[in-house]
């Protein structure tokens, strides 16, 4: 546990929206926040720029400086001007504003780290934020289909999309390392927290990795899994709650975390003994948003959160 630690080093891994929606529920808990974000994005203005540049897909790594950005009116004028989207039907339409300046200072300083650090400050951000890798990745996965058929997927959006049961997932650079810098914040946090999110796509893949899946094995910090709240068409369309800690487990069977996050409608006994299998602690509470059940209440994720790692309630202003 991290009690008496006022300002905790957190460290959140996942993408897209999953892991957008942890981070603002952490940084009311800490302004000590590393993300670590995957980089095999292959769809819409991250994957044409992606393709167009040979950069990493800056869509996700967006979304996660979003989430942090400050409250202040510089902060909150940034991230609108970033989320905003081109519409028409030129050459610009469908990119977001915020992809396109992560791009452009990537090419003027050829730094990936720096450029990100820089629309940190733009955005008064409350934390970091961190590729997984720093080359782009792509995941491959061997999908067993529902007449019984086994083929071979390869790219984000075509893995995710695909119908059928997920048995295998590899990144097509076998040789991939991870970001130095992500790693290093694993070693030094005193808080790790992983998904929600797409969970093949966005969350289970960063132990593809084995350099970080070694890291995170092996880190001291206090571990938590957020569970998603439903199952996503697709990639685990059919899956219950307890299959998807299953999937985690195959993966990487040396990970434990020391709680579970699940939500209450989604606490089951099958769900309580996978939780046993890479877990000491089960944490059930109601996380969802009232309105939109599928999504989770970032003030409620926190307060389950700051509970759990018996942290004072951050004073705000």
């Amino acid at each position: 546990m991290t009690s008496n630690i006022l300002n905790p080093k957190i460290v959140a891994l996942g993408g897209g929206h999953g892991l957008a929606a942890s981070l603002r529920a952490l940084k009311t808990i800490s302004m000590n926040l590393t993300a670590i974000v995957g980089v095999s994005d292959n769809g819409g203005s991250s994957g044409r720029l992606r393709n167009e540049f040979d950069v990493i897909p800056p869509g996700d790594l967006r979304m996660a400086l979003i989430a942090l950005c400050s409250n202040s009116e510089h902060g909150k004028m940034w991230a609108d001007v970033l989320q905003h989207r081109f519409t028409g039907n030129g050459q610009l339409s469908g990119h977001a504003m915020g992809n396109l300046l992560i791009t452009s200072l990537w090419q003027q300083n050829e730094n990936i780290i720096s450029g990100l650090d820089a629309v940190c400050d733009l955005l008064e951000a409350q934390g970091r934020v961190l590729p997984l890798s720093l080359q782009p990745l792509d995941v491959v996965a061997e999908v067993e289909q529902f007449n019984g058929e086994a083929v071979t997927v390869h790219g984000q959006v075509s893995v995710a999309t695909s119908l059928g049961v997920i048995k295998n997932l590899r990144f097509e650079q076998s040789n991939a390392r991870a970001c130095p810098q992500a790693i290093q914040a694993l070693v030094d946090a005193d808080v790790i927290v992983m998904g929600p999110g797409s969970w093949y796509t966005s969350v289970v893949n960063h132990l593809l990795l084995k350099d970080l899946a070694d890291t995170l094995v092996t880190a001291k910090a206090t571990k938590i899994l957020i569970t998603n709240l439903a199952s996503q068409a697709g990639e685990t369309e059919s899956f219950t709650p307890g299959q998807h800690l299953k999937v985690l487990h195959e993966m990487e069977p040396r990970l434990k975390f020391d709680a579970v996050l699940v939500d209450s409608r989604n606490a089951s006994e099958d769900f309580e003994e996978s939780a046993r299998e890479i877990a000491r602690d089960l944490l059930v509470a109601s996380v969802s948003h009232d309105s939109s059940p599928d999504t989770h209440d970032s003030t409620l994720l926190a307060q389950v959160l700051r509970q759990y790692l018996e942290l004072p309630k951050k004073q705000e202003g």
